[in-house]
């Protein structure tokens, strides 16, 4: 079985959320970073690391008691290619790495599984990205031989800028769970994700 270990981004400033820090809303009785760390560390072999930064006291604490690694991004608000960066630079050493955003709520440990097999049973010395259609989707799956590239340039580290940068080294899942495409934003799209999980718990 091929190590796989992940790393989850939770340092943005959730602006479009208003006041509120997204990461900090109940999904399921827990705060929302919480039921997606669960997620991702349901399927490693590794510790989590997660990348913190925008309210990261709160962050930690609604992340007591499970299996992660922290990583602070001092410079949160400059975007998501320091926190990739700050996370590199402590994950676990595995095969395979999973980047990942914490305010994808609907991923389902079935979804993380099906997209590492579909890494293997496709050139598994590639970046592995979801695809829908023309819809990119997280998280991405780096192999071993590729993660220093990442961080090659320290002007422009990130997952962004190299997957679009060399295309040839990357490669595009065909999975339509919606948990990969389905990011919660703002308001509306948090409504309508506690309606879903009112409707299924009736």
């Amino acid at each position: 079985m091929h190590k796989v270990s992940a790393i989850l981004l939770a340092a943005g400033l959730s602006r479009r959320m208003g006041t509120k820090n997204k990461l900090l809303m109940p999904i399921a009785g827990r705060p929302m970073v919480r039921h997606v760390a669960e997620t991702y560390i349901s399927v490693l072999q590794t510790p989590l690391t997660v990348v913190t930064g925008h309210e990261a006291d709160k962050i930690c604490a609604a992340l007591a008691g499970l299996p992660i690694v922290f990583a602070n991004n001092d410079s949160f608000a400059a975007g998501q290619p320091g926190s990739v960066a700050a996370g590199l630079g402590v994950a676990t050493d595995a095969d395979l790495l999973l980047i990942g955003l914490a305010d994808q709520p609907r991923l389902t440990p079935r979804d993380l599984m099906q997209l590492v097999h579909m890494h293997h049973t496709s050139d598994p010395k590639k970046i592995t990205v979801p695809k829908l259609g023309t819809q990119r989707g997280n998280p991405i799956v780096v192999p071993r031989c590729l993660r220093p590239r990442l961080t090659e340039n320290p002007d422009r580290p990130g997952c962004m800028r190299f997957t679009r940068e060399h295309p040839g080294l990357v490669q595009f899942a065909p999975l339509s769970a919606e948990g990969f495409y389905a990011d919660v934003d703002t308001p509306d799209q948090y409504a309508a994700l506690t309606r879903e999980e009112a409707e299924t718990t009736e």
